[in-house]
């Protein structure tokens, strides 16, 4: 790991006074180092520019909202799966704060992220749980493009993690197909599978579709013990659910 405050104070202390020097400023930089948190060149460089580094967390949801604007646009399934994974981690309000600032701070694309990354994947089972939470954010708009696998495959790799590996785990989250006519293809349909009516309000469709949303979310049916068969069925099903939601809102014209 690079120490930049450290490897800096070394340079200048041995400029000025050689070998005792190098080792002076060496000190003086490492107590730098600490007190800023610097672990990399990346990490003085933001410092230098104001822009805090990100905790392992924060680096999460800088993750997640990255893919959710790859597309161009952030619908409500991203957003519903960012609220999700604060619930799954179990965050309390202060953490919260912090997770929604860092995806609205993934959207813009302007953070280095490999550094992050590589120092991540010497926490095996983290990457891990990262990865997977990408893989979700993925599908949470019902599919997933050319660019938002290509990010990931970046940054798996940059994890440490092999492209055989990072498909494997894709295949936990991706749906299987299925016969057309198990698929929401109309307005009725839709009313259908979120259980409510045409003139329902469209608060009780949200609700509708959050109570459903979060009893079939893959994540609650992979924390029961399910199989990866099971666990790919609740993914279709949320698609199914995202896509219902997001018709009715289409039809009825309201956000």
């Amino acid at each position: 790991m690079l120490w930049p405050g450290t490897l800096i104070g070394a340079g200048a202390g041995f400029a000025i006074a050689s070998i005792p020097g190098a080792m002076l400023g060496a000190l003086l930089g490492q107590a730098l180092d600490r007190r800023l948190h610097l672990q990399s060149w990346a990490h003085l460089r933001e410092k230098l520019g104001g822009r805090p580094v990100l905790r392992n967390d924060e680096l999460l949801f800088v993750l997640l909202g990255r893919l959710a604007k790859c597309d161009g646009r952030v619908v409500d399934g991203h957003i519903q799966q960012a609220r999700q994974e604060m619930r799954s981690l179990e965050m309390n309000e202060s953490a919260q704060r912090r997770a929604i600032a860092a995806f609205n701070r993934g959207k813009s694309g302007n953070d280095p992220l490999r550094g992050y990354l590589r120092r991540l994947g010497h926490q095996p089972h983290a990457a891990e749980g990262v990865l997977r939470a990408c893989w979700r954010m993925v599908w949470a708009d019902g599919r997933a493009g050319q660019q938002e696998r290509e990010l990931i495959a970046q940054w798996g790799k940059w994890l440490g993690w092999s492209t055989r590996q990072i498909l494997a785990l894709a295949q936990d989250y991706e749906p299987q197909k299925r016969p057309e006519v198990n698929r929401v293809t109309s307005y009725q349909d839709a009313l259908r599978l979120l259980g409510v009516s045409a003139t329902s309000e469209p608060a009780q469709i949200k609700r509708a579709y959050r109570r459903l949303l979060s009893r079939h979310h893959p994540d609650k049916i992979a924390g029961s013990g399910a199989t990866a068969s099971q666990v790919r069925e609740a993914t279709e099903k949320t698609r199914e659910l995202h896509n219902a939601y997001a018709l009715i809102r289409q039809r009825r014209d309201f956000r």
